[in-house]
């Protein structure tokens, strides 16, 4: 009976059971996924690359049409909470093809390089290796004026071995040179090819303090001309006016030739570049000294908003401070012809200057192979449509924006500019800087004289230099060329 009555109401029992399910499911609140918003960090980070980077079309993650979307770029740049892992992830081919792009969490960083601000003991050297061992020897390839190693008696091609009194080897040169604020140096000689001890050794501590890149300049007399000699170790626009005032003691001198050393240039500020062309050839401002290219949606901003004139860098007749005016005249030297001393550590905008030179005048390049660096940044902040910047964060990048031609449309040198006369500096006879017998200034004036160069023998030579490091390595954001973003700071999408 009671089975009887169970098959009865079986069906009914289901369809009720169904109908409970049902109602259930209808009553479910369908809650929609929330996306929260990125930080203001990651946000200003992909939104600088969009706008700015000469790369960003060749980058998924600045390309994909999905972060049109405000949900979708949200969704992507949360899954970083490391904004340098972010920032790295959104370069072209990084530290392959953008070996310079950087971030940085406190904008003051970028200021002090620009500005040539360091905490230094003041001197540039080279590290080698003492024959096949793993022991390590200095030598100093030039000292900043004012600093510290200046004040200890520490001049251009001083030996060092030890480091408060340890050798240097390969293992410890790191923490003995660049982890030490104070520390003493030990020197030593080298004589017929062996490096050994002397007694002297200095102590010495860093500061901060400012370099002032203008090295040496001095006019002599040679085979009956006026020779201007210039040695010029960065494009820093704090130095523009004082160095126009190098170029009005050689324009008062009047000056028969002119030969600017660079082989310390690293790069620095395209517009001191465009300065210290004008200097040398001349200030006609119809004259193209460079072109520049951007990506394209900054290049399309820039000619609809300026014209294509805006993509040329023209020699100048004059040097504008902040907007103050009256702006300084350039002491222009209007040349035909120049020798130019250069290294491996010759980059950026020193390249550039040789580069819009060269079809103006007669550019003689003397060293080796220079750095191959055609390509310049700008500083990124977090700015407003009114150029100000938030308060939020201080974080700030410094990506490369632009890619440099001279007039001829010449550009793309990866592999450096080729000097006209190859010649590499001796460093067992670093002379200072000037001195006729200094090895490439002596090539210099050899040509100047008209004597073929060839088959000179360095005294190094017999020892050879295997490089292990130098202090450029260690020095941040080497080898960058820089423009200026005022007129970028309206480009609105």
């Amino acid at each position: 009976m009671k089975k009887t009555l169970y098959k009865s109401f079986l069906p009914y029992l289901m369809i009720a059971i169904a109908l409970i399910s049902g109602c259930a499911k209808e009553e479910e609140p369908i809650i929609p996924e929330v996306i929260p918003e990125a930080t203001e960090v990651n946000s200003f980070i992909w939104n600088g690359l969009s706008d700015y980077y000469l790369w960003n079309s060749q980058v998924a993650g600045l390309t994909n049409s999905k972060y049109e979307k405000k949900d979708s770029l949200n969704a992507f740049l949360n899954t970083y909470t490391d904004p340098q892992k972010l920032f790295t992830s959104l370069l072209y081919k990084y530290k392959e093809v953008d070996k310079w792009s950087f971030l940085v969490d406190d904008s003051k960083e970028i200021d002090d390089w620009i500005a040539g601000i360091s905490e230094t003991i003041g001197y540039d050297f080279m590290l080698g290796r003492i024959g096949s061992s793993n022991d390590l020897f200095g030598f100093v390839r030039y000292v900043y004026k004012g600093s510290p190693a200046e004040k200890a008696g520490v001049k251009r091609g001083d030996i060092f071995m030890k480091v408060n009194d340890q050798q240097l080897t390969v293992s410890n040169y790191q923490t003995l040179l660049f982890a030490t604020k104070t520390y003493t140096l030990s020197f030593a000689t080298i004589s017929n090819s062996t490096i050994s001890l002397n007694n002297r050794v200095v102590l010495m501590t860093a500061v901060e303090m400012q370099e002032n890149p203008i090295s040496k300049d001095t006019i002599f007399i040679f085979n009956n001309q006026k020779i201007g000699y210039l040695v010029y170790n960065g494009f820093n626009s704090d130095f523009d006016i004082q160095l126009n005032d190098v170029f009005k003691k050689f324009k008062v001198a009047n000056i028969d030739r002119l030969v600017l050393d660079l082989r310390y240039n690293s790069g620095g500020s395209v517009q001191s570049s465009i300065y210290l062309a004008s200097m040398i050839y001349g200030t006609d401002a119809t004259k193209v000294f460079a072109k520049a290219k951007y990506n394209a949606g900054l290049q399309k901003y820039l000619v609809s908003e300026y014209g294509l004139a805006s993509l040329n860098d023209n020699f100048t007749t004059s040097i504008e401070k902040n907007g103050l005016k009256p702006a300084t005249t350039i002491n222009t030297l209007n040349l035909n012809k120049i020798h130019i001393i250069v290294s491996d550590n010759t980059a950026s905008a020193s390249e550039m200057l040789i580069n819009g030179l060269r079809p103006y005048m007669n550019v003689t390049v003397v060293g080796i192979n220079t750095n191959g660096k055609y390509t310049g940044s700008m500083t990124v902040k977090d700015w407003d449509e009114k150029g100000v910047v938030n308060p939020n964060h201080k974080w700030a990048m410094q990506p490369i924006v632009v890619k440099y031609a001279n007039s001829r449309d010449e550009s793309d040198y990866v592999n450096g500019l080729t000097p006209n006369i190859i010649s590499e500096e001796d460093f067992v006879n670093l002379l200072p800087f000037g001195d006729p017998n200094e090895t490439l200034l002596s090539v210099v004036l050899s040509d100047i004289k008209g004597i073929p160069v060839t088959g000179m023998v360095l005294k190094s030579a017999k020892m050879g230099l295997l490089k292990v490091s130098d202090s450029r390595d260690f020095k941040p954001f080497a080898n960058e060329m820089y423009i200026n973003p005022d007129k970028f700071q309206n480009l609105k999408k």
